[in-house]
């Protein structure tokens, strides 16, 4: 998990896989479209995402397909952000418990 969060670390990573987010299945080429960055800077930083498999890839002819695989993040949100927001969520069902009896 730790490659994860070193992966999440850099902005332009997380902007890659925004961009897969918002249109899954481009292509390097795609993807190097109105980034201020070179086509293979984006390739390396496309290598680090594969190597910790937020990012999937599939040959389809001549073209190498990049997917977001969003697994690592959901394990991460599961491992390290859920366990702090219970008490949170906790609070808010009783505050909405007491609101509701107060309307009764």
């Amino acid at each position: 998990m730790d490659e994860v969060f070193r992966a999440l670390a850099d902005g332009s990573r997380r902007s890659l896989l925004d961009r897969l987010h918002a249109r899954n299945g481009q292509t390097l080429n795609e993807l190097c479209e109105g980034l201020a960055m070179t086509r293979q800077a984006v390739a390396k930083h496309l290598v680090i995402l594969e190597k910790v498999n937020l990012v999937t890839t599939i040959r389809h002819g001549r073209e190498k397909l990049h997917y977001l695989n969003p697994v690592p993040i959901h394990q991460i949100g599961e491992r390290w952000i859920k366990k702090f927001e219970r008490g949170k969520l906790a609070a808010l069902s009783e505050l909405k418990r007491q609101l509701e009896k107060r309307e009764e």
